[in-house]
C-alpha cells in the first residue's frame, strides 16, 4: 500500500492544534482534507440543507432515539425536519465512500470509528495544556480574553465528548481507543507532523 492511501482520523481537543496538523498532513501527502466540507458533501448528497447538518454537527441529540432503520433511503429532499441520528448515518456513509476513494485525511465525526474496519485506517487523537488552547483560540480571533477562550474550550469539548460517546459507546480522548495519542502543545506542529508521517509509512509498508 502506498503512505498516501492511508486513512489518518484526527480527534482533537478544541483549539489543540489539530485542524492545522490535518491540514499539514493533507499537504504533505498530496491527500483530501476532510472537516465541515464533509457536512457540505453530505448536505448536497442527500438533497438535505447545510444548516440543518451545521446545527447538529458533533452535537449529541437531545433524547436518545434508536438509529433509523434504513436511513439512507427515508430522507426526504430538502427536509427541514431531520432527526439527529439520520444525520449522523448520512455523514457516516460519505466518510465511508469518501474512503473508498482513496487516501484522505479526516478531522472529527466520529470518522475513527466508522472506519474502525477498515485496515488502512491510523487514528489520531491531539491534545494540548490549556494555556495553549487558550492562546491558539485566540490568536485565531475566536475569543479576545484567555478567560473566554478556555470556556468556550471547555465547553466545546463536553459537545464533543457526549456526541462521540454517544455515537459510539467509546470513550472520547481515552489513548485505547486511538493508534496515536500526540501533545501538540509539547511536540509542536512540525514534530507531530513527522511522527504522523513516520506512522503512516511504516502502515503503508506492513499493508499487502
Amino acid at each position: 500500500m502506498k503512505a498516501s492511501e492511508t486513512l489518518i482520523v484526527i480527534g482533537r481537543e478544541f483549539g489543540s492544534g489539530g485542524r492545522a496538523l490535518g491540514r499539514e498532513l493533507s499537504k504533505r501527502l498530496s491527500v483530501p482534507f476532510y472537516d465541515k466540507e464533509l457536512l457540505h458533501q453530505a448536505a448536497k448528497q442527500f438533497g438535505i440543507s447545510l444548516p440543518e447538518f451545521e446545527r447538529n454537527d458533533e452535537r449529541k441529540p437531545s433524547v436518545l432515539r434508536s438509529m433509523v432503520e434504513s436511513a439512507f433511503g427515508m430522507c426526504p429532499a430538502n427536509s427541514s425536519n431531520v432527526n439527529s441520528d439520520t444525520l449522523y448515518a448520512l455523514q457516516s456513509c460519505v466518510i465511508e465512500k469518501l474512503a473508498r476513494q482513496g487516501g484522505a485525511v479526516f478531522v472529527g465525526r466520529t470518522a475513527d470509528y466508522v472506519l474502525r474496519n477498515n485496515p488502512r485506517l491510523l487514528s489520531i487523537f491531539v491534545h494540548c495544556d490549556e494555556e495553549g488552547r487558550a492562546r491558539r483560540i485566540v490568536k485565531r480571533g475566536d475569543c479576545k480574553t484567555q478567560e473566554e477562550a478556555l470556556d468556550m474550550a471547555r465547553r466545546n469539548d463536553r459537545l464533543r465528548q457526549s456526541y462521540y460517546n454517544f455515537y459510539t459507546g467509546r470513550q472520547w480522548g481515552n489513548a485505547a481507543n486511538y493508534h496515536l495519542c500526540i501533545d501538540l502543545g509539547k511536540l509542536g506542529l512540525q514534530t507531530a507532523v513527522d511522527i504522523v508521517l513516520h506512522a503512516t509509512f511504516d502502515l503503508a509498508q506492513r499493508i499487502k
